[in-house]
């Protein structure tokens, strides 16, 4: 049998997880316009592994740093501000940064493989 101290704390977590502000704000692009953009981010952290250096676009990873820049502002410009939103871009720019950091590393300063500079 649970006790009354868990009873009540579980009964305070429900009422507001379930509450009229929150299901009304789960129902809004404040909240799903983020989670759907959170793939950009996701994919960049699986890529971080598993893409191979050479296959990295340093304009397109310098577009996406910047984009996640301007967003960021842009998240705590609006009214309300949209802190999903914000931390979807903080941790996109922190992704997109260590790919950047991957392109600059294996272009301009390791020695490439023979097979890789014949391809050019």
């Amino acid at each position: 049998m649970s006790s009354p101290v868990t009873n009540s704390a579980a009964q305070k977590f429900s009422q507001k997880v379930f509450s009229k502000e929150t299901l009304k704000y789960v129902f809004t692009t404040h909240f799903w316009g983020p989670v759907s953009n959170f793939g950009i981010p996701i994919a960049a952290i699986l890529d971080l592994k598993n893409k191979p250096e050479e296959t990295i676009s340093g304009p397109m990873t310098a577009a996406l740093v910047v984009y996640s820049a301007v967003f960021m502002r842009y998240s705590l410009a609006v009214t309300p501000q949209n802190y999903l939103l914000f931390g979807c871009h903080v941790v996109n720019e922190i992704a997109q940064l260590g790919q950047g950091a991957r392109f600059i590393h294996y272009n301009y300063l390791s020695s490439r493989p023979a097979a890789v500079e014949e391809k050019k």
